[in-house]
């Protein structure tokens, strides 16, 4: 049901889809359905090092595009089903290599504070919480862990190349240290809404990556493991050793017409 604040800014102000611009709906059918119109593995280039393998719902282009930026940027909190039933898609088509066992576990990269207090919300972490939904609907286990955390400030991405965007990076994410078990316990699917220079899933790949050696050494440690070493790693799926995923709404084109045979 939809907010008394939003009924009367519906009489108000024209109603319009968030998508296409569509008179009297807030989004149309064919601007929901080309949301998750077929997902595919992307790969940007310069593909930075530690990227692991990240599945996209759509081309950041057109009514994607818009109903994203209304989403973050506007406000407009009623399209993070749609965005999150994409990502869910994503998800599906990056999470389902044979071998691997438990939940699925989606990590949303975070906002800096300054964006999610300027927003009034975090809007990757309400997108993964609408995925996780859908998947369980679907008879897949899944939960959010939003245990992903800035240790330090980072500037501005905007106007940013590949390479600074990485710089900027590098070394910005942690894993909060109540996070550290949990991750132990599924399938690590690092979720974002959007893929451009992929520096951003790089760096939480990174984090991730960090807490799985320590807990990889300390069971090396540990008289009772005779099976020390595997860190818990996953070999199937290529470019995926360790087998941590990714999983967007959206990627740069370009990112999806590397791909195509």
């Amino acid at each position: 049901m939809r907010g008394w604040w939003q009924e009367i800014v519906g009489l108000v102000l024209p109603v319009v889809c968030a998508g296409c611009g569509r008179p009297r709906t807030e989004l149309c059918e064919e601007c929901a359905a080309g949301a998750a119109a077929g997902p595919r593995r992307v790969r940007p280039a310069p593909e930075p090092a530690g990227l692991p393998v990240v599945h996209a719902a759509a081309p950041y282009e057109n009514a994607v595009r818009a109903m994203l930026l209304a989403h973050k940027e506007r406000g407009v909190l009623g399209l993070a089903g749609v965005l999150g039933g994409a990502l869910a898609a994503a998800v599906r088509a990056g999470a389902g290599y044979p071998g691997e066992r438990g939940p699925l576990l989606l990590v949303p990269v975070p906002s800096t504070r300054r964006a999610t207090a300027g927003r009034g919300h975090d809007p990757v972490r309400r997108i993964a919480a609408a995925a996780a939904a859908e998947l369980r609907r679907g008879g897949t286990s899944a939960r959010v862990l939003a245990v992903l955390r800035q240790r330090r400030a980072v500037a501005d991405q905007a106007g940013l190349g590949a390479r600074e965007r990485q710089a900027n990076l590098a070394g910005a994410l942690v894993v909060a240290d109540g996070g550290r078990r949990l991750l132990g316990g599924g399938r690590v699917v690092l979720v974002d809404d959007l893929l451009t220079t992929g520096a951003s899933l790089a760096e939480a790949a990174r984090a991730v990556r960090e807490v799985r050696e320590v807990g990889a050494g300390r069971a090396a440690r540990a008289p009772s493991d005779t099976s020390a070493g595997t860190g818990g790693a996953d070999h199937a799926g290529e470019g995926a050793p360790d087998g941590l995923r990714a999983a967007v709404v959206a990627a740069s084109p370009s990112a999806f017409e590397i791909n195509r045979n």
